[in-house]
């Protein structure tokens, strides 16, 4: 689950991380107010007005901006709040912005120079470690680094047995480059970092850019924040933090009907239970001359309703030229989710698109002959290979 700018920087500063302080508002009414708050807690003279979208990119695509005073800031207010805002990361759509976050302005003057840096903070897979990832190239795309200047990124494992060690916490600073004040600063930052990392049980902290500020302090100026959704139920405070405004409608109803989805540009709407098995019946539409319209794994669980909804969602896009069902019966009989597809067929009313149903495992026999006995335009498949012709031929 993504959250907002100004919500993860909430966390950050709750576990000790230093942050570029801000104010959110919905209303260009209260830019003013917000700002005149700000300014009594930070002294700040200058303000950031930032949109908060679930994208990066921000600043490239008109996002952010400097405001020097309140006319101005009501100015930049009125320009974000309420544009649709496109950037690399929403596609040419786009997305509307229905909050700012007036921040201080931390690009003050000094006697040394400040310097951006990256920093997150992920899980490896690979190597069934946490990883903290750095560059002294902050404030760039951490991707055009990665692809370019690969030497630049610093990369730290840390074996979540025994947590963050102090002396890695101290070599991931001295390879910033950083000395002094600013580096014990900086080591400060990564402990906190590490521990709302892990204590949120999240997936991602990615804070770019962290600010060496002209006096040496270590600031958080952004924060991107990934919860991991399977352990939102240890965190019912982080749960209230969801923005469904800013994810996809369809995604959105699947939630609420317990199904995992995510919606492709492609045109054979898919439902499947499993997400190896989803995986795997893609890759055989894929190889059918096909493009997968979405990722949709139903569950060991599924019943008539989950049937159903998945339909409803998949009926949706306008691009689904054919359905294809793939159920492996072990925890669910294939005679149920059979029972399933007929029940949700009727209920639905016409469906225009053809529906493949391949049934394998427990009950698959029992479950292929309620499907031909329907009556309905539905085919049914015990192979998968079977099930990629029917896709093939449907589609020509």
């Amino acid at each position: 689950m993504n959250i907002h700018e100004y919500q993860a920087k909430e966390i950050l500063k709750g576990y000790g991380v230093k942050i570029q302080e801000g104010v959110v508002i919905d209303q260009v009414s209260d830019a003013v107010a917000a700002a005149e708050t700000l300014k009594a807690q930070t002294g700040t003279g200058w303000f950031v007005v930032k949109a908060q979208i679930h994208a990066g990119g921000r600043g490239k695509g008109g996002g952010v901006k400097l405001a020097k005073n309140m006319d101005e800031l009501k100015e930049r207010v009125s320009q974000i709040l309420g544009m649709q805002l496109i950037t690399h990361q929403t596609g040419p759509e786009g997305k509307l912005v229905n909050k700012v976050l007036i921040s201080e302005d931390v690009y003050y003057p000094g006697e040394s120079e400040t310097k951006e840096f990256y920093l997150s903070i992920l899980l490896d897979r690979g190597r069934a470690c946490n990883v903290i990832m750095a560059s002294t190239e902050g404030g760039m795309d951490i991707e055009e680094v990665a692809e370019h200047s690969p030497e630049k990124i610093i990369k730290e494992w840390i074996d979540p047995r025994v947590g963050l060690q102090d002396f890695q916490a101290r070599k991931v600073a001295f390879l910033l480059g950083l000395s002094g004040p600013a580096f014990k600063e900086m080591v400060k930052f990564i402990h906190c970092l590490y521990n709302a990392y892990v204590d949120t049980d999240s997936s991602m902290f990615e804070i770019n850019p962290v600010l060496k500020t002209s006096d040496n302090k270590i600031l958080a100026v952004d924060a991107k924040v990934n919860l991991d959704d399977n352990a939102l139920y240890r965190h019912k405070d982080l749960a209230v933090l969801r923005d469904v405004s800013e994810e996809d409608p369809l995604e959105v109803e699947a939630s609420e009907n317990d199904l995992n989805y995510v919606k492709l540009d492609g045109n054979v709407g898919c439902m499947v239970n499993g997400a190896g098995l989803a995986m795997a019946t893609m890759d055989i539409i894929k190889l059918s001359g096909g493009e997968p319209a979405n990722f949709l794994d139903v569950g060991g669980g599924a019943n008539a309703k989950t049937v159903e909804a998945g339909f409803r969602i998949i009926l949706q896009d306008p691009n689904v030229k054919a359905i294809l069902i793939n159920i492996f019966g072990g925890i669910v009989r294939c005679d149920r989710v059979a029972n399933g597809v007929v029940e949700a067929y009727k209920n639905i009313g016409e469906i225009k698109v053809p529906i493949i149903v391949r049934l394998q495992g427990t009950n698959a026999e029992e479950g292929a002959a309620i499907i031909n006995n329907s009556g309905l335009k539905v085919f049914s498949a015990v192979l998968l290979k079977d099930a990629a012709k029917l896709v093939s031929e449907i589609l020509k």
